[in-house]
Protein backbone atom coordinates (compact mmCIF):
# COMPACT_ATOMS: atom_id res chain seq x y z
CA UNK A 1 0.00 0.00 0.00
CA UNK A 2 0.75 3.24 -0.57
CA UNK A 3 0.03 6.59 1.93
CA UNK A 4 0.00 10.28 1.46
CA UNK A 5 -0.92 13.07 3.84
CA UNK A 6 -4.01 14.05 4.30
CA UNK A 7 -3.74 17.86 3.85
CA UNK A 8 -0.94 20.01 5.94
CA UNK A 9 -1.84 17.24 8.94
CA UNK A 10 0.45 14.85 10.22
CA UNK A 11 -1.73 11.96 9.37
CA UNK A 12 -1.02 9.58 6.15
CA UNK A 13 -3.69 7.93 4.81
CA UNK A 14 -3.65 5.16 2.58
CA UNK A 15 -4.01 5.61 -1.51
CA UNK A 16 -6.85 3.24 -1.33
CA UNK A 17 -9.70 4.01 0.63
CA UNK A 18 -12.16 2.08 1.31
CA UNK A 19 -16.27 3.38 0.27
CA UNK A 20 -19.05 2.28 2.13
CA UNK A 21 -21.98 3.31 0.37
CA UNK A 22 -23.24 0.02 -0.69
CA UNK A 23 -23.41 -0.97 2.58
CA UNK A 24 -26.94 -1.65 3.68
CA UNK A 25 -28.03 -1.97 0.48
CA UNK A 26 -26.77 -4.27 -1.65
CA UNK A 27 -24.22 -5.72 1.16
CA UNK A 28 -25.31 -6.90 4.02
CA UNK A 29 -23.73 -6.64 7.75
CA UNK A 30 -21.53 -9.42 7.63
CA UNK A 31 -20.57 -8.54 3.37
CA UNK A 32 -19.36 -4.94 5.26
CA UNK A 33 -17.27 -6.28 8.31
CA UNK A 34 -15.53 -8.99 5.68
CA UNK A 35 -14.42 -6.05 3.65
CA UNK A 36 -13.12 -4.08 6.08
CA UNK A 37 -11.31 -7.22 7.40
CA UNK A 38 -9.62 -7.75 4.00
CA UNK A 39 -8.91 -4.27 2.87
CA UNK A 40 -7.35 -3.70 6.56
CA UNK A 41 -5.11 -6.38 6.28
CA UNK A 42 -4.11 -4.80 2.97
CA UNK A 43 -2.57 -1.77 4.70
CA UNK A 44 -5.89 0.76 3.66
CA UNK A 45 -6.37 2.34 6.76
CA UNK A 46 -8.85 5.22 5.54
CA UNK A 47 -12.81 4.33 5.52
CA UNK A 48 -15.14 7.06 4.19
CA UNK A 49 -19.00 6.81 4.99
CA UNK A 50 -21.97 9.48 5.15
CA UNK A 51 -24.74 9.92 7.46
CA UNK A 52 -27.08 9.45 3.83
CA UNK A 53 -25.52 6.01 3.59
CA UNK A 54 -26.44 3.74 1.87
CA UNK A 55 -27.29 4.87 -1.58
CA UNK A 56 -29.57 5.04 -3.31
CA UNK A 57 -30.97 6.93 -0.01
CA UNK A 58 -34.09 5.75 1.68
CA UNK A 59 -35.85 6.64 4.62
CA UNK A 60 -35.68 3.06 5.99
CA UNK A 61 -32.43 2.12 5.38
CA UNK A 62 -30.47 6.02 6.06
CA UNK A 63 -27.80 5.56 8.50
CA UNK A 64 -27.36 1.81 8.27
CA UNK A 65 -23.81 1.98 6.32
CA UNK A 66 -22.78 3.75 9.96
CA UNK A 67 -24.45 1.43 11.99
CA UNK A 68 -22.23 -1.88 10.19
CA UNK A 69 -19.26 0.28 10.56
CA UNK A 70 -19.89 0.70 14.72
CA UNK A 71 -20.41 -3.10 15.08
CA UNK A 72 -17.15 -3.71 13.29
CA UNK A 73 -15.46 -1.11 15.15
CA UNK A 74 -17.17 -2.58 18.79
CA UNK A 75 -16.04 -6.14 17.68
CA UNK A 76 -12.45 -5.56 16.23
CA UNK A 77 -11.73 -2.88 19.25
CA UNK A 78 -8.74 -1.17 16.36
CA UNK A 79 -10.15 2.39 16.39
CA UNK A 80 -6.63 3.65 16.74
CA UNK A 81 -5.58 1.99 13.48
CA UNK A 82 -8.21 3.62 11.00
CA UNK A 83 -9.06 7.00 9.97
CA UNK A 84 -12.71 6.97 9.57
CA UNK A 85 -14.44 9.56 7.58
CA UNK A 86 -17.97 10.54 7.18
CA UNK A 87 -20.43 13.12 6.04
CA UNK A 88 -22.77 15.85 6.85
CA UNK A 89 -25.51 16.53 4.32
CA UNK A 90 -26.31 19.70 2.66
CA UNK A 91 -29.66 21.07 1.57
CA UNK A 92 -31.82 18.62 0.04
CA UNK A 93 -35.47 18.54 0.14
CA UNK A 94 -35.57 15.35 -1.30
CA UNK A 95 -34.25 13.70 2.12
CA UNK A 96 -37.02 14.56 4.72
CA UNK A 97 -36.58 12.09 6.58
CA UNK A 98 -33.16 13.14 7.28
CA UNK A 99 -34.22 16.37 10.29
CA UNK A 100 -36.93 17.74 7.75
CA UNK A 101 -34.56 17.98 5.14
CA UNK A 102 -30.78 18.46 5.95
CA UNK A 103 -28.97 21.86 6.16
CA UNK A 104 -25.48 23.36 7.03
CA UNK A 105 -26.39 25.25 9.81
CA UNK A 106 -25.02 24.89 13.08
CA UNK A 107 -27.49 23.35 14.41
CA UNK A 108 -28.22 20.61 11.94
CA UNK A 109 -24.20 19.81 12.10
CA UNK A 110 -24.49 19.19 15.67
CA UNK A 111 -27.13 17.08 15.40
CA UNK A 112 -26.03 15.10 12.67
CA UNK A 113 -22.27 14.73 14.05
CA UNK A 114 -23.79 13.20 17.27
CA UNK A 115 -26.07 10.89 15.29
CA UNK A 116 -22.83 9.58 13.29
CA UNK A 117 -21.05 9.14 16.20
CA UNK A 118 -23.49 7.59 17.68
CA UNK A 119 -24.09 4.81 14.91
CA UNK A 120 -20.28 4.40 14.48
CA UNK A 121 -20.06 3.81 18.46
CA UNK A 122 -17.02 6.05 18.48
CA UNK A 123 -16.59 9.30 20.61
CA UNK A 124 -14.34 11.00 17.23
CA UNK A 125 -13.76 11.49 13.56
CA UNK A 126 -10.68 12.10 11.62
CA UNK A 127 -12.10 13.38 9.02
CA UNK A 128 -15.77 15.01 8.78
CA UNK A 129 -16.45 16.38 5.45
CA UNK A 130 -19.92 18.41 4.20
CA UNK A 131 -21.03 15.88 1.84
CA UNK A 132 -22.55 18.66 -1.25
CA UNK A 133 -23.47 22.69 -0.58
CA UNK A 134 -25.98 24.19 0.93
CA UNK A 135 -26.39 27.09 -1.94
CA UNK A 136 -27.35 26.08 -5.40
CA UNK A 137 -24.22 25.64 -7.37
CA UNK A 138 -23.32 23.40 -9.99
CA UNK A 139 -22.41 19.72 -9.10
CA UNK A 140 -23.84 16.07 -9.46
CA UNK A 141 -23.33 16.15 -12.81
CA UNK A 142 -24.22 19.46 -13.79
CA UNK A 143 -21.48 21.86 -15.44
CA UNK A 144 -23.11 24.81 -16.46
CA UNK A 145 -23.31 27.11 -13.40
CA UNK A 146 -26.65 29.00 -12.74
CA UNK A 147 -26.75 32.14 -10.26
CA UNK A 148 -29.90 31.20 -8.02
CA UNK A 149 -29.32 32.61 -4.35
CA UNK A 150 -32.19 32.00 -2.03
CA UNK A 151 -32.95 34.59 1.13
CA UNK A 152 -32.38 31.46 3.15
CA UNK A 153 -28.81 30.11 2.50
CA UNK A 154 -27.03 29.23 5.20
CA UNK A 155 -23.78 31.47 4.74
CA UNK A 156 -20.21 29.62 4.71
CA UNK A 157 -18.79 31.20 7.75
CA UNK A 158 -21.75 29.72 9.73
CA UNK A 159 -20.82 26.24 8.53
CA UNK A 160 -17.44 26.94 9.79
CA UNK A 161 -17.71 28.23 12.58
CA UNK A 162 -20.17 25.04 13.46
CA UNK A 163 -17.38 23.03 12.52
CA UNK A 164 -14.74 24.92 14.51
CA UNK A 165 -16.94 23.87 17.46
CA UNK A 166 -17.17 19.92 16.88
CA UNK A 167 -12.84 20.47 16.45
CA UNK A 168 -13.00 22.59 19.67
CA UNK A 169 -15.02 19.83 21.22
CA UNK A 170 -12.58 16.93 20.23
CA UNK A 171 -15.55 15.41 18.09
CA UNK A 172 -13.54 15.84 14.90
CA UNK A 173 -10.19 16.26 14.10
CA UNK A 174 -10.12 17.72 10.95
CA UNK A 175 -12.71 18.92 8.00
CA UNK A 176 -13.34 18.45 4.07
CA UNK A 177 -15.51 18.86 1.34
CA UNK A 178 -17.21 17.39 -1.19
CA UNK A 179 -19.05 18.13 -4.46
CA UNK A 180 -17.69 21.90 -4.39
CA UNK A 181 -16.62 24.17 -6.46
CA UNK A 182 -13.43 26.11 -7.24
CA UNK A 183 -15.18 28.89 -5.63
CA UNK A 184 -16.41 26.80 -2.80
CA UNK A 185 -13.05 25.56 -1.85
CA UNK A 186 -11.24 28.86 -1.67
CA UNK A 187 -14.41 30.54 0.06
CA UNK A 188 -13.77 27.85 2.83
CA UNK A 189 -10.08 28.79 2.80
CA UNK A 190 -10.68 32.22 3.00
CA UNK A 191 -12.93 32.11 5.70
CA UNK A 192 -10.42 29.94 7.77
CA UNK A 193 -7.82 32.84 7.20
CA UNK A 194 -10.49 35.26 8.79
CA UNK A 195 -11.86 33.66 11.34
CA UNK A 196 -8.68 31.24 12.63
CA UNK A 197 -10.82 28.51 12.31
CA UNK A 198 -10.23 25.44 10.78
CA UNK A 199 -8.93 24.89 7.33
CA UNK A 200 -10.11 22.43 5.25
CA UNK A 201 -8.06 19.34 4.19
CA UNK A 202 -9.37 17.40 1.42
CA UNK A 203 -12.28 18.22 -1.73
CA UNK A 204 -13.70 15.02 -2.38
CA UNK A 205 -15.61 15.51 -5.95
CA UNK A 206 -15.93 13.12 -8.44
CA UNK A 207 -12.91 11.62 -11.04
CA UNK A 208 -12.35 9.29 -13.31
CA UNK A 209 -11.64 8.95 -17.25
CA UNK A 210 -15.11 9.67 -17.83
CA UNK A 211 -15.16 13.15 -15.91
CA UNK A 212 -11.87 14.70 -15.78
CA UNK A 213 -13.21 18.33 -15.16
CA UNK A 214 -11.82 18.36 -11.91
CA UNK A 215 -8.96 19.17 -13.32
CA UNK A 216 -10.33 22.49 -15.07
CA UNK A 217 -10.38 24.82 -12.33
CA UNK A 218 -10.26 22.58 -9.16
CA UNK A 219 -6.67 20.78 -9.44
CA UNK A 220 -4.52 23.72 -9.42
CA UNK A 221 -6.46 24.85 -6.54
CA UNK A 222 -5.77 21.72 -4.53
CA UNK A 223 -1.92 21.19 -5.32
CA UNK A 224 -1.04 24.96 -4.79
CA UNK A 225 -3.65 24.96 -1.56
CA UNK A 226 -2.40 21.37 -0.15
CA UNK A 227 -6.07 20.25 -0.27
CA UNK A 228 -6.31 16.81 -2.14
CA UNK A 229 -8.69 15.10 -3.91
CA UNK A 230 -10.68 12.24 -2.34
CA UNK A 231 -11.87 10.98 -5.91
CA UNK A 232 -14.68 9.21 -5.81
CA UNK A 233 -16.93 6.99 -8.68
CA UNK A 234 -13.01 6.21 -9.83
CA UNK A 235 -14.76 3.54 -11.85
CA UNK A 236 -17.94 5.45 -12.78
CA UNK A 237 -20.28 3.43 -11.16
CA UNK A 238 -18.89 0.33 -12.87
CA UNK A 239 -18.68 1.08 -16.33
CA UNK A 240 -14.96 1.67 -16.45
CA UNK A 241 -15.07 -2.35 -16.12
CA UNK A 242 -16.31 -3.06 -19.07
CA UNK A 243 -19.12 -5.31 -17.36
CA UNK A 244 -22.00 -3.04 -18.91
CA UNK A 245 -20.45 -2.81 -22.42
CA UNK A 246 -22.32 -4.48 -25.32
CA UNK A 247 -25.79 -4.66 -23.77
CA UNK A 248 -25.13 -6.07 -21.04
CA UNK A 249 -27.06 -5.92 -17.47
CA UNK A 250 -25.20 -8.35 -15.44
CA UNK A 251 -27.75 -9.35 -12.53
CA UNK A 252 -27.66 -8.03 -9.38
CA UNK A 253 -25.18 -4.86 -10.56
CA UNK A 254 -25.66 -1.24 -9.89
CA UNK A 255 -26.55 0.10 -12.51
CA UNK A 256 -28.98 -3.59 -13.09
CA UNK A 257 -30.54 -2.90 -10.07
CA UNK A 258 -30.72 1.30 -10.09
CA UNK A 259 -31.67 2.56 -13.87
CA UNK A 260 -31.81 5.97 -12.46
CA UNK A 261 -28.49 6.34 -12.08
CA UNK A 262 -27.78 7.62 -15.83
CA UNK A 263 -24.98 9.68 -15.54
CA UNK A 264 -22.49 6.89 -17.28
CA UNK A 265 -24.47 5.12 -19.71
CA UNK A 266 -24.61 7.54 -22.26
CA UNK A 267 -23.67 7.05 -25.77
CA UNK A 268 -20.61 9.30 -25.53
CA UNK A 269 -19.89 7.46 -22.57
CA UNK A 270 -19.90 3.73 -24.09
CA UNK A 271 -18.09 4.52 -26.80
CA UNK A 272 -15.34 6.20 -24.42
CA UNK A 273 -15.24 2.99 -22.36
CA UNK A 274 -15.13 0.91 -25.18
CA UNK A 275 -11.88 2.77 -26.20
CA UNK A 276 -10.67 2.56 -22.72
CA UNK A 277 -11.57 -1.55 -22.38
CA UNK A 278 -9.84 -1.61 -25.75
CA UNK A 279 -6.63 0.07 -24.97
CA UNK A 280 -6.47 -1.92 -21.30
CA UNK A 281 -6.47 -5.61 -23.00
CA UNK A 282 -3.96 -4.43 -26.08
CA UNK A 283 -1.43 -3.98 -22.49
CA UNK A 284 -2.70 -6.90 -21.16
CA UNK A 285 -4.53 -5.12 -18.09
CA UNK A 286 -7.51 -5.47 -16.38
CA UNK A 287 -9.99 -2.79 -17.53
CA UNK A 288 -10.69 -1.57 -14.12
CA UNK A 289 -7.45 -1.33 -12.50
CA UNK A 290 -6.18 0.41 -15.81
CA UNK A 291 -8.70 2.90 -14.59
CA UNK A 292 -8.11 3.08 -11.14
CA UNK A 293 -4.30 3.24 -11.20
CA UNK A 294 -4.92 6.28 -13.90
CA UNK A 295 -6.56 8.33 -10.98
CA UNK A 296 -3.68 6.80 -8.68
CA UNK A 297 -0.81 8.41 -10.52
CA UNK A 298 -3.00 12.01 -10.27
CA UNK A 299 -0.64 14.51 -8.65
CA UNK A 300 -3.69 16.00 -7.10
CA UNK A 301 -4.60 12.91 -5.24
CA UNK A 302 -4.75 12.73 -1.57
CA UNK A 303 -7.07 9.03 -2.03
CA UNK A 304 -9.34 6.72 -4.50
CA UNK A 305 -11.98 5.95 -2.80
CA UNK A 306 -13.19 2.42 -4.15
CA UNK A 307 -16.23 0.63 -3.73
CA UNK A 308 -17.34 -3.19 -4.34
CA UNK A 309 -20.23 -5.57 -3.56
CA UNK A 310 -18.40 -8.61 -4.01
CA UNK A 311 -15.05 -9.61 -2.32
CA UNK A 312 -13.66 -10.25 -6.10
CA UNK A 313 -13.74 -6.59 -6.70
CA UNK A 314 -12.69 -5.45 -3.47
CA UNK A 315 -9.51 -7.56 -4.02
CA UNK A 316 -9.17 -6.20 -7.65
CA UNK A 317 -9.61 -3.01 -6.39
CA UNK A 318 -6.90 -2.65 -3.73
CA UNK A 319 -4.76 -4.48 -6.12
CA UNK A 320 -4.88 -1.20 -8.80
CA UNK A 321 -2.38 0.16 -6.14
CA UNK A 322 0.25 -2.41 -7.91
CA UNK A 323 0.11 -1.12 -11.36
CA UNK A 324 2.36 0.83 -12.34
CA UNK A 325 0.96 2.45 -16.28
CA UNK A 326 3.72 2.29 -19.45
CA UNK A 327 4.21 5.51 -20.56
CA UNK A 328 2.11 3.67 -24.13
CA UNK A 329 -0.74 3.11 -21.93
CA UNK A 330 -0.70 7.23 -20.34
CA UNK A 331 -0.11 8.54 -24.03
CA UNK A 332 -3.18 6.42 -25.43
CA UNK A 333 -5.66 7.31 -22.31
CA UNK A 334 -4.93 10.62 -23.17
CA UNK A 335 -5.95 10.20 -26.71
CA UNK A 336 -8.94 8.64 -26.49
CA UNK A 337 -9.57 11.97 -23.83
CA UNK A 338 -8.38 14.54 -26.39
CA UNK A 339 -10.68 12.79 -29.14
CA UNK A 340 -13.74 11.90 -26.50
CA UNK A 341 -13.14 14.37 -23.17
CA UNK A 342 -15.19 14.13 -19.89
CA UNK A 343 -18.59 12.18 -21.69
CA UNK A 344 -20.14 11.87 -18.20
CA UNK A 345 -19.11 15.13 -15.79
Amino acid sequence: MQYRKLGRTDIEVSVICLGTMTWGQQNSEADAHQQLDYALAQGVNFIDAAEMYPVPPQQETQGRTEQYIGTWLKARKNRSKLVLASKVSGRANWLPWIRGGPRLSRQHIHEAINGSLKRLQTDYLDLYQLHFPDRATNYFGELGYQHKPQPDDIAIEETLSAMAELVKAGKVRHIGISNETPWGLMEYLRAATATQGPRIVSIQNPYNLLNRSFEVGLAECAIREQVGLLAYSPLGFGVLSGKYQNGQWPANARLTLYKRFSRYTSERANAAVQAYVELARQHGLDPAQMALAYVNTREFLTANIIGATTMEQLRNNIASIDIELADEVLQGIEAIHLQNPNPSP
